[in-house]
C-alpha cells in the first residue's frame, strides 16, 4: 500500500513491540491512525508528504501489527497516554528529539495526549476530524448518543461487545465503514481486506475495545485533571474535518480545541469520517502547507 522507499519495520519499546512503515526524508512527521484501522489509513497521503519529510507511520498498541499487551482493571495499558509514551520512544528509537505530528480518530487522542503529556517533542499537530475526548462526553446527549453509539458500546464490560463483534467481524466493521464515510465505496478495497484482516490476529478486538473503555474512564480523567490546571497544547493546532460525518448542520470543532489551544486554524473538507482517504489530495495540501 505504500511507494517504494518505504520501509517496514519493527522496535521493542518497554511494553509493545511497535510496527511501522518509514520514508521518504526531511523534518520527521509521525502519523497515528484510528479505529478501526491500521497504519495503513495513511496509504493515500504517505507519497506526497515523504517528499518533504520522513514520515514515520506506526500500528498503535493492539492495532495491525503491533502488539496488544494485558490490561488492568483501570484500562490504563490502553490509556493515551501508555499510547503516546509508545509513539515518544519509538522517536527516541529513531533519533526524532522532535517532530511533527499528525493523528485521525483515536490517533488524534493519542496525539494531543502526546502533546500535553511531553511538552516541547511536537513542532506542530493536525487533528483529523475529532474534538477531546472529555468534551465528547461532556457533550453527548440523545442524538449524539445513537449518531456516535460505538462509544458506549465498546466501552462496555468485557466479554460483552467482543463476544458481539467477534460473531462476524466482517459485517461489523463494515457497517462502521458504511455509516461513518461519505461514500465508503470510494476506499481502497485492499485497505480494507488490510484492516479486517488484523482481526486475524489474537487480542485484537479485546484490546481496541479497551481502546474505548480507556476513553470513558482514565483518559477522561487525564484531560479532567489537565482542564482544571489550565494546562494547554503548546503546538500550534490545525484542525481538518469532514463536514459530511458531523451532519447536516456541520459546524467547525474550533471552538472545542480553542479551550485546549491558543493556536487553532481549521481546514473543512467535503467528505465523511476517512479524511485523508475521501480526500487526500487536500489533505496533503493543507498538511504541507502546514507543517512546512
Amino acid at each position: 500500500m505504500f511507494p517504494v522507499g518505504f520501509k517496514a519495520r519493527s522496535a521493542e519499546l518497554s511494553d509493545v513491540e511497535m510496527f511501522y512503515q518509514i520514508g521518504g526524508s526531511g523534518p520527521p512527521l509521525y502519523l497515528l491512525h484510528g479505529f478501526p484501522q491500521t497504519h495503513v489509513a495513511w496509504h493515500r497521503v504517505a507519497p506526497a508528504l515523504s517528499e518533504k519529510h520522513t514520515v514515520v507511520i506506526p500500528d498503535l498498541r493492539g492495532y495491525g501489527k503491533t502488539s496488544a499487551p494485558e490490561t488492568d482493571d483501570q484500562h490504563f495499558p490502553y490509556s493515551k497516554r501508555a499510547m503516546a509514551q509508545d509513539i515518544v520512544e519509538l522517536a527516541d528509537h529513531l533519533g526524532h528529539a522532535r517532530f511533527a505530528l499528525a493523528g485521525h480518530d483515536r490517533g488524534a487522542r493519542v496525539g494531543y495526549r502526546l502533546v500535553l503529556d511531553h511538552p516541547g517533542r511536537v513542532t506542530r499537530f493536525c487533528s483529523v476530524d475529532v474534538i477531546p475526548t472529555l468534551d465528547v462526553w461532556e457533550q453527548m446527549d440523545a442524538a449524539t448518543a445513537l449518531a456516535h453509539y460505538h462509544w458506549s458500546f465498546l466501552a462496555l464490560p468485557s466479554p460483552v461487545p467482543e463476544t458481539l463483534i467477534g460473531h462476524d467481524p466482517r459485517f461489523y466493521f463494515g457497517h462502521l465503514f458504511e455509516r461513518w464515510a461519505g461514500d465508503w465505496r470510494g476506499l481502497d478495497a485492499g485497505a480494507m481486506e488490510m484492516y479486517l484482516a488484523q482481526y486475524g490476529r489474537p487480542g485484537r478486538i479485546h484490546a481496541q475495545c479497551e481502546d474505548y473503555r480507556a476513553g470513558a474512564t482514565c483518559d477522561c480523567a487525564l484531560d479532567r485533571h489537565d482542564r482544571t490546571a489550565g494546562r494547554k497544547l503548546t503546538a500550534p493546532v490545525l484542525l481538518l474535518w469532514g463536514r459530511g460525518y458531523l451532519g447536516e448542520n456541520a459546524v467547525s470543532p474550533r471552538a472545542s480545541w480553542e479551550q485546549w489551544a491558543d493556536d487553532v486554524r481549521d481546514v473543512p473538507l467535503d467528505c465523511g469520517h476517512f479524511v485523508v482517504e475521501e480526500q487526500p489530495t487536500a489533505s496533503a495540501e493543507a498538511m504541507l502547507s502546514f507543517f512546512g
